[in-house]
């Protein structure tokens, strides 16, 4: 078999530098997604040193990072409890569309967009970051929390949204009509309720499907059959995340702990380069035009954030720390936001330029923010 040596070198100087990078974070206490983003930024279009070799094994390995993310987290809770906390939270998600889609569209229609590229913006300060996010609640060690499940829920029923968002949107990006578009985003739904139900009620099977006293045997079961969901998830339009996370709530006891083992050190390599990944997509050109505005629209939305995750966490009798903590951990947009933006591509004009600038500076900030506000300690 021909091994590329441009390929081998190329991403293990991308390893030893995401190494490098993320123990001076790690220093300071802060998390290491920022300096992986910009890492990214810096090495893909456009950037100072680009990487084609190591770019296209990179891109392909990306989602499988927020795979192992959204599975580990998952892993973190049961079936029963978490249908509970989201059925406690729908209020929470009423709240969260209306204060971060409305920013987005406000700002499409100021700048004179036509519906669709509104419909756009909306859906991209909406959206947190699912993977971003949950790695940032692992690093800064608040899986305990008090506020956690808020968020989770949070973070669950914005992902719910996405899949009837998504099927709608890419329809009437196309140019395609209302009615095929309304269909598709009912179908998607549908598929998504039936495979949480699924989960839900018949979810402790998997967990015999899958025990065995070899870890290597455990590895390959687990994330074998997590792969398999998370791509049924994205043929039926609704998100690989979700279908991971679902696998997860399934796992419960002895099984959960030694799945979260031996998927440790996995997604730790992966989500690393998920978020190189994200830097790497991105032109550094294509910000800086609509920064200024891209940075109004990023103090706008993290503010709503902030009051998202404290009307969430209050629901759960949170502490204002906690509440502030809740908030500021749902400010960071990413893979959905990008997702979106790839969808309207060219076709809508004054989207990809300003939506590309805001995600950025969202993803970078969202974390450095959470780091520090409302402290680190449970409420």
């Amino acid at each position: 078999m021909q091994v590329s040596g441009a390929l081998l070198f190329q991403l293990g100087a991308l390893l030893a530098t995401l190494a490098v990078l993320g123990a001076a974070a790690r220093h300071f206490a802060l998390s290491p997604i920022p300096v992986y983003l910009l890492a990214g930024l810096s090495l893909g279009k456009g950037g100072l040193l680009p990487v084609a070799a190591a770019g296209e094994f990179i891109q392909t390995a990306a989602p499988i990072g927020i795979v192992l993310l959204l599975l580990t987290l998952g892993l973190e809770f049961s079936a029963t409890e978490f249908a509970a906390s989201l059925r406690h939270h729908l209020p929470s998600a009423g709240v969260d569309l209306v204060l971060n889609a409305t920013p987005g569209a406000v700002a499409g229609w100021l700048l004179g967009l036509d519906g669709v590229a509104i419909l756009a913006l909306a859906g991209v300060t909406y959206i947190s970051s699912s993977g971003v996010i949950a790695r940032l609640v692992q690093d800064l060690g608040r899986l305990g929390n008090r506020e956690t499940p808020a968020v989770l829920s949070v973070l669950v029923l914005e992902d719910f949204a996405m899949a009837a968002y998504l099927p709608l949107f890419a329809v009437l990006a196309s140019g395609g009509g209302w009615v095929r578009a309304v269909a598709g985003m009912a179908a998607a739904v549908g598929a998504l309720l039936l495979a949480f139900a699924a989960s839900y009620r018949w979810g402790h099977h998997f967990g015999r499907l899958v025990e065995h006293p070899d870890s290597e045997q455990l590895l390959l079961r687990v994330l074998g059959i997590t792969l398999m969901v998370a791509a049924v998830a994205e043929v039926l339009h609704a998100s690989a995340a979700v279908g991971a996370f679902l696998v997860g709530l399934t796992l419960t006891g002895a099984t959960a702990d030694r799945a979260r083992r031996v998927l440790g050190p996995l997604r730790d390599l992966f989500a690393a380069i998920f978020f190189l990944a994200i830097g790497l997509s991105v032109d550094p050109h294509e910000l800086l035009p609509m920064l200024p505005v891209a940075l109004v629209l990023a103090a706008v939305t993290a503010a709503t954030k902030v009051a998202t995750g404290m009307v969430a966490a209050r629901r759960d009798g949170v502490a204002r720390r906690g509440q502030l903590r809740a908030g500021a951990a749902l400010i960071a947009r990413g893979e959905f936001s990008l997702i979106i933006i790839g969808l309207a591509g060219t076709s809508i004009a004054g989207v990809a330029a300003l939506a590309t600038s805001y995600v950025f500076v969202m993803a970078i900030a969202g974390p450095v923010l959470a780091r520090y506000v409302g402290g680190s300690r449970p409420a």
